[in-house]
């Protein structure tokens, strides 16, 4: 997205928040209904705008998958964290108005994307040389539809219920493949996992594993927060209703900086290195190793009705490669996520991580959390391979990954040795990628798959529901449980598996 673009969707945030303001003033009929009826011309004209778009990015394949559009509402989308808001909006109206602000904003950033990859011959249709021109009229028709379709109670209560997000698991697929009964061998599948998961990491922690050449990469060796001043910017996000928080771009760069890892990778070929993605003359995404770069996204989780902010790092290698013929696991693409998890007081009280398909999910706990037993013993619930020592002030947590499979080994606290340094970069430019033909494209299609990163084993994982189980997919598609229902990004994850501990007096 241009600077210009950004700047746009900037300006017209502050415009949708004064509109938000106003809406106990409105008057209106009929709520959400009625827009392609409308006798007003621009209620109309605007409607015919977002039918025609979202008609259009589903025939062009540029529809992004990042947050869903709320049925009814075209100029709303939302998140599995915004979603959880719903029941209290109805009933808080500060809360409703910072609420219904957040979900104005997925869906400018969405649209501003989809409109940066439209192709150019598309984008004529719209009678708009430039895709600035047009991402500003759809802030202000999404204002004005806003100002129109929540004005009483009843409306605000209709929005609320449709304000939700569809989990990412196919329960006619769960169906045929008769889950009922096949749960229990593909449960068996992940006990296995899990018990050479630990026995890998007790090896490591002992120093038994047979040694691999490895390659650390590190952080940007630029500025950090102390912990004072990360709680003091958690202090700012208890003043907003939904507990967000609003950072510059070099405060966000550095509240990174500030909780980023090293990487230990064992490489024993091309297929370990970290890299930057980008698109060349092929249909898939591929791997630049030149210059290592780690993705990173802001997140939120919500606690015991507290909202805890969360820092998601995400790192690409080219592939997994195949160890055999018959290898269901490997492919094209590969990579490793890693998230952080903050207390209010700024201090880190869980991480947890899955590679990109949403596969192997782990927790690792701190002092500061006591998991919750699952409630039925045959789920896929929180694998806590480990518990981390609290961090001290100025230390960094290394993660060391396998050759080849990338998967964890071992997290600890420890000094890396030398290394290339990786850059931080948004993850968000994954979905607007320059393209060899001038234009940008998403990473990610609009099911949230990466092209090309197929794997075999959806072959025979289809009966626990998830599409195309094993394929690298889009933050807020990441189903992470074969057996159950998990999702990266529930906005109750944490709430449901832990129980948060006071800091400790020492």
């Amino acid at each position: 997205m241009s600077k210009k673009s950004l700047m746009v969707v900037s300006k017209t945030l502050c415009v949708t928040g004064f509109i938000l303001a106003l809406m106990g003033c409105a008057s209106i009929k009929q709520p959400h209904l009625g827009h392609l009826k409308s006798t007003e011309i621009e209620t109309q004209s605007c409607a015919l705008l977002y039918q025609k778009m979202d008609a259009v990015t589903v025939q062009a394949k540029v529809r992004d998958k990042g947050a869903r559009q709320v049925e009814g509402y075209p100029y709303l989308r939302v998140n599995r964290f915004l979603a959880s808001f719903g029941k209290q909006a109805v009933h808080d109206a500060a809360l409703r108005e910072a609420w219904m602000g957040q979900l104005r904003e997925l869906d400018i950033k969405g649209r501003a994307i989809e409109i940066s990859n439209l192709p150019a011959e598309v984008l004529n249709e719209f009678g708009y040389e430039d895709k600035d021109l047009l991402i500003a009229r759809f802030q202000e028709c999404g204002a004005l539809l806003l100002l129109q379709d929540v004005n009483h109670a009843e409306a605000i209560t209709l929005m609320a219920q449709r304000v939700k997000v569809k989990d990412d698991y196919s329960t006619p697929k769960r169906v045929l493949g008769l889950y009922a009964m096949t749960r229990y061998p593909f449960y068996l599948g992940i006990e296995d996992w899990q018990e050479r998961s630990v026995e890998t990491i007790k090896l490591a922690r002992s120093g038994k594993l047979a040694s691999q050449p490895v390659q650390y990469y590190l952080p940007p060796d630029e500025g950090v927060f102390s912990q004072q001043e990360v709680r003091d910017i958690l202090a700012q996000a208890e003043k907003n209703p939904l507990g967000m928080i609003k950072l510059s771009k070099p405060e966000k760069q550095k509240l990174f900086q500030t909780f980023a890892p090293v990487y230990q990778v064992e490489t024993t070929g091309e297929f370990d290195r970290i890299g930057t993605i980008n698109w060349a003359d092929k249909p898939s995404p591929q791997l630049d190793t030149s210059q290592p770069t780690v993705y990173t996204r802001l997140e939120y989780t919500r606690v015991q009705q507290r909202t805890l902010l969360q820092l998601v790092y995400v790192v690409w290698m080219p592939e997994r490669p195949r160890e055999s013929a018959f290898d269901l696991l490997g492919g094209h693409l590969d990579g490793f996520v890693w998230r952080v998890t903050l207390a209010p007081d700024g201090e880190p009280i869980l991480y947890d991580s899955i590679h990109p398909c949403g596969c192997y999910h782990m927790f690792f706990t701190t002092p500061r959390v006591k998991p919750i037993p699952a409630p039925n013993p045959k789920e896929e619930w929180a694998f806590t391979p480990l518990d981390l020592p609290r961090i001290m002030p100025g230390e960094r947590l290394t993660l060391s990954l396998q050759t080849r499979t990338h998967y964890l080994r071992n997290v600890s606290p420890s000094d890396a040795g030398e290394g290339v340094h990786y850059r931080l970069a948004d993850y968000d430019d994954l979905r607007v990628l320059p393209h060899p033909d001038g234009a940008t494209r998403s990473m990610f299609g609009p099911d949230g798959l990466v092209a090309g990163s197929e794997r075999r084993e959806r072959f025979l994982f289809w009966p626990m529901g998830i599409k195309n189980a094993g394929a690298m997919r889009q933050a807020g598609t990441q189903a992470t449980a074969f057996v159950g229902r998990r999702h990266f990004d529930d906005a109750d994850l944490i709430d449901k598996r832990f129980r948060l501990l006071p800091p400790s007096k020492k």
